[in-house]
C-alpha cells in the first residue's frame, strides 16, 4: 500500500497505537491524529480525566507517534461532540432512555466528522483501533465482520457505518487478540503496552451520570417522583428518573421484603416503575432509524441472530421488516432488560447486517411501554 495515506484514531490506548504500527509496517503513509473533544474545563480536570480523548491521551498518543516516527496531530472536534454525543446523551434520559454514546461518537465524530476533515486534507483512509474487520465482498460491496477474540469484539458499536465509510476505513486489530496486540506493543517498546483499557463514558470519569446531567441541564431535569409498582401500587419517592436505568437493583433507597428492580420508566407520570425479576424478561422489541450496512432493505422476515447491549451474546430471532428504517423482532428465548435507546444489532454469522434504537418492547412479563 506505498504511497496511500491512512490517518489513524489515535486515543493514547494500546489498540489505537499499534494499529499505527501496524499499517506503517504494511506500506502506508501514516498519520497520527487525536480528536479534541474535551469542552472547556480546566486543565486540572482534563488531565486527570483521562478517557480516550483528554489530554493525558495527547501526552501518550504524541509519545507513541515519536517512537513510531510518524507525523502527529490535535484536531478540534469539540461543538461536533457537544451536540451529537453530549447533547444527545443528556436528551435522552430526560427522555427516561438509556442512551449509548459511543455509537453516537463513532457515527457523528469518528466516521462523519474525522472521515471527512481526513479526506480533505488528502487521506485514503481513515483506521481506529477497534476490534472488528472489514472486507469487501465479493459482489464489491463492504461489510464488518467479528474479531478474532469474541472477548474485546467492538462490532456492535459500528452498525452505523455507510458503504462509503467503509470503503474508506481500515481496521488492522480486528485480526488479534488483546494478549497479542498489548505483546506487539511491548515487542516495540510502547510505554502503552500495559495501559488499562478505559471503562468509563470519557466526559463522565466518575461515572455519575445523573450529577452530569443536572449540571448539563439544570432546570430541565424531572423532579423527583413515585416509585410504583408494576400493579399501579406507590412504593415510595424517586430521587429523579435520570438516577435510573431498566434492569437497576442497586441505589434505589427503598426497604422492600424482596429485590425489585427498575422495569419501566414514564417521564410523562415521572414516575419509575419497580417489578421482580420476572417482570424484566420480554420476547419482542421493535426498532426505529434502523441502519442496514449493505444499503439495500430487505423484505418479509428475516431469520437472524440479534445483540441488544454492548455484552450480550448473540440470541437467535425473527426480524420483520416493517419499513426502510425499522423492525419488529422476535426472539426464540425471553431475554432480559431490553431497554429503549439502547441498540439492537443483526448478525449473520460474523457479519454484521445492521442495527437501530430499540424504540418499543411487548411480550410476556414486560409491561413496558414504546419509547418515541
Amino acid at each position: 500500500m506505498a504511497g496511500k495515506k491512512v490517518v489513524v484514531g489515535m486515543s493514547g490506548g494500546v489498540d489505537s497505537s499499534v494499529a499505527a504500527y501496524l499499517l506503517k509496517q504494511q506500506g502506508y503513509d501514516v498519520i497520527g491524529v487525536t480528536m479534541q473533544i474535551w469542552q472547556d474545563e480546566d486543565q486540572f480536570t482534563q488531565a486527570e480525566s483521562g478517557g480516550c480523548c483528554g489530554l493525558s491521551a495527547v501526552d501518550d498518543a504524541r509519545r507513541v507517534a515519536d517512537r513510531l516516527e510518524i507525523p502527529y496531530y490535535v484536531m478540534n472536534f469539540k461543538r461536533e461532540f457537544k451536540k451529537n454525543v453530549m447533547d444527545y446523551f443528556t436528551a435522552e434520559y430526560l427522555k427516561g432512555r438509556t442512551p449509548n454514546p459511543c455509537i453516537a461518537c463513532n457515527r457523528y465524530v469518528k466516521w462523519e466528522s474525522l472521515l471527512q476533515r481526513s479526506l480533505e486534507i488528502g487521506a485514503d483512509y481513515i483506521a481506529t483501533g477497534h476490534y472488528a474487520r472489514v472486507e469487501q465482498l465479493s459482489n464489491g460491496r463492504y461489510a464488518i465482520r467479528n474479531s478474532v477474540t469474541a472477548a474485546k469484539d467492538q462490532t456492535y458499536a459500528l452498525f452505523n457505518l455507510t458503504q462509503k465509510q467503509l470503503s474508506h476505513t481500515l481496521m488492522p486489530v480486528g485480526d488479534y487478540t488483546k494478549d497479542e496486540i498489548r505483546a506487539i506493543a511491548e515487542d516495540i517498546g510502547l510505554m502503552v503496552a500495559h495501559k488499562k483499557d478505559s471503562q468509563e463514558i470519557c466526559f463522565i470519569p466518575d461515572n455519575d451520570y445523573a450529577g452530569f446531567i443536572d449540571r448539563e441541564c439544570g432546570e430541565m431535569v424531572p423532579p423527583p417522583g413515585n416509585f410504583v409498582s408494576v400493579d399501579g401500587e406507590i412504593l415510595g419517592r424517586h430521587k429523579g428518573i435520570t438516577h435510573y436505568t431498566i434492569g437497576q437493583r442497586k441505589g434505589l433507597g427503598l426497604a422492600l421484603h424482596e429485590p425489585m428492580y427498575v422495569c419501566r420508566i414514564d417521564p410523562k407520570t415521572n414516575t419509575v416503575v419497580l417489578g421482580r425479576d420476572r417482570d424484566l424478561w420480554s420476547k419482542e422489541l421493535t426498532a426505529k432509524d434502523f441502519h442496514w450496512i449493505s444499503g439495500e432493505v430487505p423484505t418479509g422476515t428475516q431469520r437472524i441472530k440479534a445483540k441488544i447491549r454492548y455484552r450480550h451474546q448473540e440470541q437467535w430471532a425473527n426480524a420483520e421488516i416493517t419499513g426502510p428504517d425499522s423492525i419488529h423482532l422476535v426472539f426464540d428465548e425471553p431475554q432480559r432488560a431490553i431497554t429503549c435507546g439502547q441498540s439492537v444489532v443483526l448478525y449473520d454469522g460474523d457479519v454484521v447486517v445492521g442495527g437501530g434504537t430499540i424504540n418499543g418492547l411487548c411480550g410476556s412479563g414486560s409491561g413496558m411501554e414504546s419509547g418515541v
